[in-house]
């Protein structure tokens, strides 16, 4: 993966951001004990995942170690996250850092394979924690439709047998599915149960 081959993520990242901001803001207080479509989160775990994710972005543009972020944030309150978010902006304005080698969990990319696995992330989990709260869980396909390729092309099936990729199975979308919901069942979402 080099830059060359890479759009900018940045206007992705803001709306995928925007989007999440959005959704922490909707989940009330007798939901954060419910499940959601990623097995190893509740609500209230999946949003402190979702914070975390926008720490991490400020530590990799920072330069700082994303492993030393925890996975999963002690808050889910969406103002905290949307504090995180507005800080990841600023520092990736620079345009050096996406074309700098950074390691993340999925590997040592150029920073903007790194932001691009960020809106992944956060479309994904968008997604998740939309349809376990009942709300409208399909993002701007605008935004979803190119992140979907590049999964497709950085996120291959054929890898998801190796224990260290953290993706299940692809899933067969539903004839009907949109662009998020189809994210969703690429990163090994099952989303008939979620969605009628």
């Amino acid at each position: 993966m080099t830059t060359a081959t890479i759009a900018d993520p940045r206007p992705a990242y803001a709306a995928a951001t925007a989007w999440a901001t959005h959704l922490l803001a909707g989940v009330t207080d007798d939901q954060l004990d419910a499940p959601t479509p990623c097995d190893e989160f509740d609500v209230r775990t999946l949003a402190g995942h979702l914070i975390a994710t926008a720490a991490r972005a400020v530590a990799l543009g920072e330069g700082t170690d994303v492993f030393a972020v925890p996975r999963i944030a002690d808050t889910h309150d969406a103002t905290g996250y949307a504090d995180l978010v507005a800080r990841a902006q600023k520092i990736w304005a620079d345009d050096t850092k996406l074309a700098a080698m950074v390691k993340v969990p999925w590997g040592e990319v150029p920073g903007a394979g790194a932001l691009w696995g960020y809106v992944n992330e956060t479309l994904v989990h968008g997604w998740d924690l939309a349809v376990a709260t009942g709300q409208a869980a399909e993002a701007d396909p605008a935004i979803v439709e190119p992140v979907l390729t590049i999964a497709r092309r950085f996120i291959p099936a054929e890898i998801r047998a190796d224990s260290e990729v953290p993706f299940a199975a692809v899933v067969e979308p539903r004839p009907e599915a949109g662009p998020t919901e189809r994210l969703a069942n690429w990163s090994g979402r099952d989303s008939a149960p979620w969605v009628s």
